[in-house]
């Protein structure tokens, strides 16, 4: 018999989008992965602060204190250097008349008698043109006394920042900073290595952009690596062939930088998947799966999904010839559908990305048109009980054991109309589209590590 020790880990996923999707810094510290205690016991938890941890040490706020004044200072010096040239320009343009106004001046201290009525009211013009002199003379005293000042305060500044580092010891700012992130960055890899969790809760709705007709679908690919940050866009169900293609998510936000792909078969619904480079989604007016290759821009494989329905024989009950749904999880591509001999329950199978054959197929005993969306976790297919407002996960089937149960996980339906619904298990958030609306929701997971023992 084996025993097992197991620790029960609730590990919040959160987003930013942008790429990977990280808590932001007001949740403060965040549980990740592992340990063992004295007995054994997989109790498994390192804690790690979010990127903000420095925020939290007074010596932060003094380094924020310093760049504040560094900054102001930068600034007063621009300002002076500015003023300085431009009076010293002045200076130079009146350079040549001061040169004759002291010409006059020893003209007529030699020869008094020289400077008759004209004269002298020609030196007394050019005296008036150097009045404006003064105030940039005076201009120059204010600014030296400023530049003392300035001196003064930078010397204050590096005495505290030496104080700050004596305090720190041997690690600078940054390079706290820098081991912060590369810790994060291997903890969050950590993380995604837990392996399948049980979903028991969903985040608030976080709208990315809105875009398009009231119903569409748009994706990361589910498989390949996290450098890859391209989007796709389908809008509508209704015999599109238009693929955008985006380069980031950030591009799609902004709604620039990106490629059409003019698929050559339109396709029907909203239930398509970017898996490992290729889209995969249901031809129109068929039950035909087709995989299509980004790259090369040509169809790879089409494959017929037996029994079938299609052409809203059994759709979600929002419509739009929702009949086949295509997803993936953790564990590989799946359909999502129901058959006439299955009584319109939905019908999950396991599909060979290369070929596209079924694998398994597993009959949920749950009404496909009683179904908003759904979407796979891990092997397991949640399913929603409308696409309305007030929508909640009602149902949950399990394809590990075969069995299923009826849950009661809210979220939130913002738009309150949703026509596509996918989780992606390479960032572990839902992607949606809500009446026009593109928006994301992380999800709780509930972790379950297992070690075997005697």
């Amino acid at each position: 018999m084996h025993l097992f020790s197991a620790m029960f880990l609730l590990v919040m996923l959160a987003a930013m989008p942008c790429e990977a999707l990280y808590p932001s810094p007001e949740e403060g510290w965040q549980i990740y992965s592992s340990a063992q205690d004295a007995d054994g016991k997989c109790i498994c938890t390192v804690v790690a602060p979010a990127q903000n941890m420095c925020n939290r040490d007074p010596r932060s706020k003094q380094l924020r204190q310093l760049m504040e004044k560094v900054q102001n200072i930068t600034q007063s010096m621009e300002l002076l250097d500015l003023r300085t040239n431009r009076d010293l320009q002045y200076v130079r343009n009146t350079e040549s008349l001061m040169k004759a106004v002291d010409v006059k001046l020893k003209t007529a201290s030699d020869n008094p008698r020289s400077l008759n009525p004209k004269s002298f009211q020609e030196l007394k013009d050019k005296v008036t043109q150097l009045l404006p002199l003064l105030p940039v003379l005076e201009q120059y005293k204010m600014d030296a006394r400023q530049i003392s000042r300035l001196r003064e305060e930078v010397r204050n500044l590096s005495l505290v920042l030496m104080a700050i580092q004596e305090e720190m010891g041997a690690y600078d700012y940054e390079e706290l900073r820098h081991r912060v992130l590369l810790l994060e960055t291997r903890l969050h890899s950590c993380m995604q290595k837990l392996g399948c969790g049980k979903l028991t809760g969903v985040s608030n709705p976080i709208t990315i952009r809105a875009s398009g007709s009231r119903f569409g679908s748009w994706m990361t690919d589910t498989m390949i690596p996290s450098s890859d940050n391209r989007v796709w866009s389908m809008d509508g169900y209704f015999k599109g062939r238009r693929v955008l293609e985006y380069r980031t998510l950030n591009d799609f936000m902004k709604g620039q930088n990106f490629v059409q792909h003019l698929l050559p078969h339109p396709w029907a619904g909203t239930g398509h998947v970017v898996y490992n480079g290729s889209l995969y989604y249901n031809k129109y007016q068929s039950n035909i799966i087709i995989k299509y290759h980004f790259r090369s821009r040509s169809v790879l494989v089409q494959r017929s999904l037996s029994g079938a329905g299609y052409n809203n024989t059994f759709p979600y009950s929002w419509g739009g010839s929702s009949d086949i749904d295509l997803m993936a999880d953790e564990n590989g591509l799946w359909a999502v559908y129901t058959t006439i001999p299955n009584a319109g329950n939905i019908v999950i199978s396991r599909l060979e990305q290369q070929s596209l054959e079924v694998l398994q197929t597993w009959d949920t005993g749950f009404p496909k048109r009683s179904a908003g969306e759904s979407f796979m976790i891990c092997g397991t297919l949640y399913v929603t009980n409308s696409h309305l407002a007030g929508a909640k996960i009602y149902f949950a089937y399990y394809t590990n054991s075969s069995t299923y149960e009826y849950t009661d996980i809210p979220f939130h339906n913002q738009y309150s109309h949703i026509s596509m619904m996918d989780y992606n298990p390479r960032e572990r958030v839902l992607y949606t589209w809500n009446n026009g609306h593109q928006v994301l929701y992380n999800v709780t997971l509930f972790q379950v590590i297992k070690t075997a023992g005697d």
